[in-house]
């Protein structure tokens, strides 16, 4: 399975957001990180690849199934989001909202491969101490651990994480970019993740699409585009692109002079 974004133009109303994206060839297993500042067009593209903006023009495709016009319902059981923002104030526990986003895909009868489907996302998202903790309870950290976890239990072709670290502690942060390679591992899923920690994204990532103004600026691995002078340039700062000890990338940033 493969994703194709083929000169995507998307925005609000009559304001164009993405000029002519085009991201090609992302395997199955692969994990894209979607790099850029903010109000660069990371939460357009990803609320266009799910559905909930309509492009004015370009395809978006999935294998061989065109999907660019595909009703909401029906992208939703092939592509999974998790948007920046989220909340849930409903009397669920933690087990019965990942049972929820589970069965919006598959039918609300429970069988029990599905309990098991719950029971082994919790697991790999280290959340089963928190299965039966009201959902409204949670720290922060807590609840955007469950949003990934809501979001990957469906085990769609296409996973889409706006930020899925920006509210968690080093430990927990590690965790579950972890957790998500795991996922990956398994399920063969393509994983777009919106990431603003450059070094979170050289260690997990196999790809980097560098996005500014609503333009692809660069793609392709890590150890490329995070030596682009065009990443201290979108970022308005000054970096090296260093090797730790152990042979991991390092984005070395700091203000200009």
């Amino acid at each position: 399975m493969t994703l194709h974004i083929e000169h995507l133009k998307a925005g609000y109303g009559k304001t164009e957001i993405l000029h002519d994206v085009s991201v090609q060839g992302i395997q199955g297993g692969a994990f894209v990180g979607l790099i850029g500042p903010n109000a660069s067009g990371k939460s357009t593209l990803f609320k266009t690849l799910a559905g909930l903006v309509t492009p004015m023009a370009g395809r978006i495709a999935i294998g061989d199934d065109d999907v660019t016009y595909l009703a909401r319902k029906d992208r939703a059981r092939r592509v999974a989001y998790m948007p920046q923002a989220f909340g849930c104030n409903a009397l669920l526990s933690v087990f019965e909202s990942v049972l929820l986003a589970l069965k919006q895909t598959t039918g609300w009868r429970v069988k029990s491969d599905n309990l098991d489907r719950v029971s082994d996302t919790l697991n790999a998202l280290d959340l089963s101490h928190l299965a039966s903790h009201g959902i409204a309870d949670l720290s922060g950290g807590q609840a955007q651990m469950v949003a990934v976890a809501q979001t990957i239990v469906r085990a769609p072709e296409v996973i889409l994480l706006d930020e899925p670290t920006s509210a968690l502690d080093l430990h927990h942060q590690l965790s579950i970019m972890t957790s998500i390679r795991n996922e990956m591992d398994r399920e063969k899923p393509v994983v777009m993740a919106a990431l603003h920690d450059l070094n979170l994204a050289a260690k997990f990532c196999d790809r980097l699409v560098l996005l500014r103004d609503g333009v692809i600026l660069a793609d392709g691995p890590p150890h490329e585009i995070l030596a682009l002078p065009e990443i201290g340039e979108t970022y308005r700062v000054e970096t090296d692109l260093e090797r730790t000890g152990r042979g991991a990338l390092y984005v070395d940033a700091r203000l200009p002079a």
